[in-house]
């Protein structure tokens, strides 16, 4: 076996989980799960499934669902065990808890009532994506899931572009050709992206290209399995003050002040204020 029964002290554990490969889990996860007085889980499925594969016994206990459907009851009578002493588990479906996941819900709570927690960590899908993309690391921002909606969809990739890190998201594999079509037409096409699907499972693929190039290749393409996307950070241009003071100064001779500022600002993406001192200063110098 490789698990021990250990003893918890009162609170909530957190258990990070496989993502698709059963022996991905962590010692101490399976500590955790085969020793707390009440197990949860997102998939109760899923938990048991993988306690079976480890041969963790449930030894009279029974797994509680909560998701996004379970509500506020579900949550307070786990806080309620842990208040009465017990130690209290809960897992995801796949991967580490609270990441796109119900359980945040219960950990939110848990703070409130200044609850005792702490996490087993384990496999992460976002994490592992960008292991394997070739993307830089050093600054990444995850975005989770993407609205359904076309135009909700577009704004929000709209509300992401400016930001200097590799973007990461979630998808659905029947949603993922219209979000890279539209993330290439809203990020540019030229950009570099990478698709991960089923990681650490049999038919795991890495598929790297610019989202134009990714958009052409997964259009009426049928995809199955779980996916990530990564999207390169994009180049932001330096624009000197040299520039600005020559588009301010065309646009000034056309013109009111105001609206000078305003075309400058939008047209070179430049904070208003930055350009309206400009436009002060060189309006002294003259």
């Amino acid at each position: 076996m490789n698990f021990q029964k250990v003893p918890l002290a009162p609170g909530l554990y957190f258990v990070g989980v496989p993502i698709g490969s059963a022996r991905d889990i962590t010692l101490r996860a399976l500590d955790v799960l085969a020793s707390a007085d009440v197990l949860a889980a997102e998939d109760t499925r899923s938990m048991r499934k993988l306690m079976d594969i480890h041969g963790v016994p449930l030894n009279g206990r029974r797994i509680i669902a909560l998701h996004d459907h379970t509500g506020e009851k579900v949550v307070n009578g786990l806080l309620d065990a842990v208040k009465q002493g017990q130690s209290v588990a809960y897992a995801s479906e796949a991967g580490m808890p609270l990441i796109a996941d119900p359980g945040f819900e219960l950990s939110r709570a848990a703070a409130d009532a200044g609850v005792m927690q702490t996490c087993a960590p384990g496999p992460s899908a976002v994490l592992t994506a960008l292991a394997l993309a070739g993307l830089p690391t050093d600054a990444f921002f995850f975005a989770g899931f993407l609205p359904n909606a076309k135009g909700a969809r577009c704004s929000a990739l709209e509300g992401l572009k400016a930001i200097r890190g590799t973007l990461a998201f979630y998808e659905s594999p029947k949603r993922v050709a219209a979000t890279l079509k539209d993330a290439a037409r809203v990020l540019g096409d030229g950009r570099k992206a990478v698709v991960c699907r089923e990681l650490t499972k049999k038919f795991e693929e890495v598929t790297r290209g610019t989202l134009g190039e990714l958009a052409q290749e997964f259009s009426g393409r049928s995809v199955k399995g779980e996916i990530v996307l990564l999207v390169d950070r994009g180049d932001l241009q330096i624009v000197s003050e040299t520039d600005l003071e020559t588009a301010l100064g065309v646009a000034l001779g056309q013109m009111s002040m105001r609206d000078a500022v305003d075309a400058v600002a939008a047209a070179h993406d430049t904070p208003r204020r930055k350009v309206y001192q400009l436009a002060l200063d060189m309006g002294k110098d003259s």
